[in-house]
């Protein structure tokens, strides 16, 4: 039987079929022919290629395979993914910074547990339904790539989220989170006055941002808090494990740094809370855990979006006072566009009813933890 003849035969039996039994077929063949192995590296580029197709990026796949297989297939599927990619002279920006965050370390085994390994993965990627597409795939045209160097002021916010994130003082974290904030807000704010100044064919783009397990409600609850105080909209698909955020570029790229930062400043601070709770006698629970981040993404979402008010009105009075042109109608079109955007993206996204803050002590803890990172009050839209 021929190479190719030895990948269909085994690719026929595993990827279509539930259970292990097709899957022991499909390795077993493979295993007795290592002049197959090439011709099964290319089927496997080309399946990830599909993906691309359907919509997936290269984060959402290592995503869904960390979270549905093991470590193995996680570097298998880098090492498709990079394999593929590499066909490509040009890559969009956001595309090539998830390759740079791929973990590049070969999966060794006996080719019996490697094609096995291998099929797994294979049988994944072929079912992955299709998505909304937040970019081109590779090889299509996209717009001219920003400067490769990050602006001033995303430098700006990232180092101050880092000291935030570092510190052990709360009211620390507040004022640098606070700043950070204060910066995103007026970042804002200046690309709207200069895409309105040059008529910049500025329109709205997307992203996905990882909501993962444990407590993702929660989580997907404090991206959109971050997201609208943000001007952006996200929209949750709690059974593929991310949110999808729509919104102007520079905003995307802010939203994704504050969450992630206040998702580390909100670990940090339960961690310290359970060991209060614990210093008194009561044993940590899951019911604490998840009434404390409910609160405190509640509470960051309220004051997210009063410091991005206030942002928003001292720059706007002050613009009109030195007799430049009223900013609420620029402000206004882009959330105009920005909510025209996801709504075409997302025609059937429902809301639905939080449960879960069942525990008085962490509801608390939450909102006082909150209060020390001073971050907005929303509800998430979730796909169905």
């Amino acid at each position: 039987m021929s190479t190719v003849g030895t990948v269909e035969k085994a690719l026929a039996a595993a990827l279509y079929a539930d259970g292990d039994q097709g899957l022991d077929t499909g390795a077993s063949l493979l295993a007795a022919d290592p002049a197959a192995d090439a011709e099964l590296q290319l089927r496997g580029e080309e399946f990830v290629r599909r993906a691309w197709e359907r919509g997936w990026q290269p984060a959402d796949v290592v995503r869904i395979v960390r979270r549905d297989l093991d470590e193995p297939h996680e570097r298998l599927v880098a090492e498709l993914i990079t394999g593929e990619s590499g066909r490509y002279a040009h890559l969009a920006p956001r595309w090539r910074a998830q390759l740079d965050e791929l973990k590049q370390t070969p999966y060794t085994a006996d080719r019996f547990s490697y094609a096995t390994a291998v099929l797994e993965l294979y049988r994944l990627l072929v079912r992955l339904p299709a998505i909304e597409p937040v970019g081109p795939v590779p090889g299509a045209p996209f717009t001219a790539e920003p400067s490769p160097h990050e602006p001033r002021m995303l430098t700006r916010i990232r180092a101050l989220l880092a000291k935030a994130e570092a510190t052990g003082f709360p009211q620390e974290a507040e004022a640098l989170t606070a700043k950070a904030q204060e910066l995103m807000a007026r970042h804002s704010v200046d690309e709207a006055v200069l895409a309105a100044q040059t008529h910049r064919p500025d329109v709205p783009a997307a992203c996905r941002i990882g909501v993962d397990a444990p407590y993702e409600t929660a989580k997907a609850i404090l991206l959109d808090a971050v997201a609208s105080a943000n001007r952006c909209r996200a929209v949750w698909n709690s059974g593929f494990g991310f949110s999808t955020v729509v919104g102007f570029e520079a905003d995307l790229e802010g939203v994704e740094l504050l969450y992630t930062s206040l998702l580390v400043q909100g670990t940090s601070a339960m961690t310290r809370a359970e060991a209060t709770q614990r210093a008194g006698g009561r044993k940590r629970t899951k019911a604490f855990r998840q009434s404390f981040l409910m609160a405190y993404a509640s509470r960051l979402g309220e004051r997210l979006a009063v410091a991005t008010d206030a942002v928003t009105d001292a720059v706007t009075d002050a613009v009109t006072a030195d007799g430049g042109r009223d900013l609420l109608p620029v402000l206004a079109a882009r959330d105009v566009a920005v909510t025209d955007r996801a709504e075409r993206m997302f025609p059937e996204t429902t809301t639905t009813r939080v449960r879960g803050v069942n525990d008085e002590a962490g509801w608390t803890h939450g909102r006082a933890a909150a209060d020390s990172a001073q971050v907005s009050k929303t509800h998430p839209r979730i796909t169905p």
